[in-house]
Parts: C-alpha cells; structure tokens; sequence
C-alpha cells in the first residue's frame, strides 16, 4: 500500500546537497587529511623536533648523550671548518643562483615558439633534470678528471693540463657548473609556464613603438615573469645552500685538498654518521644551515617586496 501521505498526494521532497553536508561528521575532512598529516609528522615534523633537541645535548650515535645548553653553538663559533663549511657554501649561493635565474630564462625564450622540431630540443635540455645526480657527477668526475676527456683536448691543443678536480677554487667552480648544467631544464620549464601567460598584445604594442627584441626582453618579458623570477631565486638559493651531492662526488668524502671545498651539509654528514658520529654537534649544525635557508628565503621575498613599493 502507498503511504497516507502519498495517498493525499503529498510527497517528501529528498534532501538537498547543503543539507547532506550539513549532516556529515566534523570530523570527516580530518579522516582525508589523516594519511598525509601522519606522514609528515613522521618523517617532517618529529625529525625536526628531534634535531633540535639534539642539538642542546652531547648525544653519539650508540650513546643517549646529557643536556648541555649552547655548548655546541658555541663550538660551531671555534671550529675552523665550520667556517670553510659557511664560506663554501654561501659562494655556492652567489655563483650558482644567478646564473639559474637568467640562463633558464634565455633557454625557455629559445624553446618557446611552436616549431616544427622543437619539442626535441625542450626534452633534451630536461634530461639532466631527470638523470641520476650519480651518474652526472660521475660523468663530469670523468671529463675533468687528469686524463679525462676535457684536460686530453686542452693538451692537445697545447694549453696543457689543467686541476680542475685538485685546485680548490677549480673544484668549486667545477661544482658549481654542474648544479647549473642539471639544474637549467628544471627552471626552463617553469619559465615556459610563466612565459605561455604572457600576452601576445604587449610584444606587438612594444613592437609597433619601435622596440627591438632586447628591448622588448626588459621592458615586456622580465617584469611579467617577475614573480616566477622570485620563486625560482628562492628556490635555487635553499637548494645551492644545501648542496652536497655534487661536491662530494667531484671534492670525495675529504672534501678536496685538505678539506677546503667542504660544505656544511658535508660537515654535517661527516660528524653525524658513522659509530663515533657526533649527532648533538650534528645537529646543531643542521639548525644553523635550516635557519640561514629561511634566512634566505626571507631576504628573497623581502627583496621582490621592496622592488614592487
């Protein structure tokens, strides 16, 4: 039988979609973010927590370790290779972060019109980005090594051979040219994306007023792609600070000729590993390469900030 309310002729309308919602636990959209948010806890979160309080304690690896203040920061200020650690790495910053500002940038002007054929030069300039850091920096270990590839060329040319991989200054450079060279697709690729939302119009106004394509680079590409300018300075510049591969790959553990071309990060995976590592002192300098890497992303973002006003 039809129910009496159907049988007047009156019928319940079904619940509309707000008020589904509006029934739904509180808790629901916990439920969806609880998978991502345990796992940065575990492996983001407690980590760090970790490390900093390591770093007020004298803890070893095999050893729980006492509580010890600023005992290890004021180490850090006493350490010689601390300092050669903070040098290399902020020279790392200077050299390595401007040339992937603006080289990237020139790159993605290059790859940016839709020919016939450029789609296999945009994927060659990424092949770097997507190749192991391994096997890159093997590959340049073996140009520049003494009897490498590059060195045979510049003997046989009668310049002689050159320590790119002995002199300390080389060493560094050579690093340096390769975080550049495997970096440059990455970048380019973001500046693709930035320089696709560019209007067409302002390079046709600027062209109409009689600017060439220098001019017209300055005036109508740089500031639209300013603030993609920014992101990847900020982001260049936390992943220079960190390096550590490259260089230990072409410097070896040591950190080239003695230890001159060591970074912090390679200082911080030399006292910290290891059955005697030193994970306390490790710690603290873990904290002090965190701190100047927000350091760095502040003074980015307050540059931008102070061009805009």
């Amino acid at each position: 039988m039809r129910p009496a309310a159907e049988a007047a002729g009156l019928t319940m309308a079904a619940p509309t979609a707000p008020a589904r919602i509006r029934r739904q636990l509180p808790t629901s959209p916990w439920l969806f973010a609880a998978p991502g948010l345990l796992v940065a806890g575990a492996f983001v979160l407690y980590p760090f927590v970790s490390t900093v309080v390591n770093s007020f304690t004298d803890r070893r690896t095999l050893v729980p370790g006492r509580f010890v203040g600023l005992a290890n920061y004021r180490e850090l200020l006493h350490d010689d290779m601390f300092w050669t650690g903070l040098r290399n790495s902020t020279l790392y910053v200077a050299g390595v972060v401007p040339a992937l500002v603006i080289l990237p940038l020139l790159l993605a002007l290059l790859v940016h019109k839709n020919i016939p054929g450029i789609a296999f030069f945009r994927s060659a300039f990424y092949t770097p980005v997507v190749a192991s850091i391994v096997v890159v920096g093997l590959i340049w270990v073996w140009l520049l090594d003494e009897r490498g590839l590059i060195n045979s060329l510049l003997e046989t040319v009668g310049v002689g051979r050159v320590g790119f991989l002995s002199d300390q200054w080389l060493l560094l450079l050579s690093a340096m040219a390769v975080t550049v060279w495997k970096g440059l697709g990455y970048y380019m690729i973001i500046y693709l994306a930035a320089l696709a939302n560019v209007p067409r119009e302002l390079h046709e106004a600027a062209a109409v007023d009689g600017a060439g394509p220098v001019r017209r680079f300055l005036t109508v590409t740089v500031p639209a792609v300013r603030s993609t300018m920014v992101l990847v300075a900020a982001l260049s510049s936390v992943a220079a600070f960190k390096v550590f591969s490259e260089v230990y790959l072409m410097a070896g553990p040591s950190g080239g000729p003695a230890g001159e071309d060591t970074t912090l990060v390679m200082l911080v995976q030399r006292t910290g590993t290891g059955l005697t590592g030193r994970v306390g002192y490790a710690s603290a300098l873990s904290v002090v390469v965190f701190a100047v890497t927000v350091a760095l992303m502040l003074l980015v973002l307050r540059a931008d900030r102070g061009e805009e006003s």
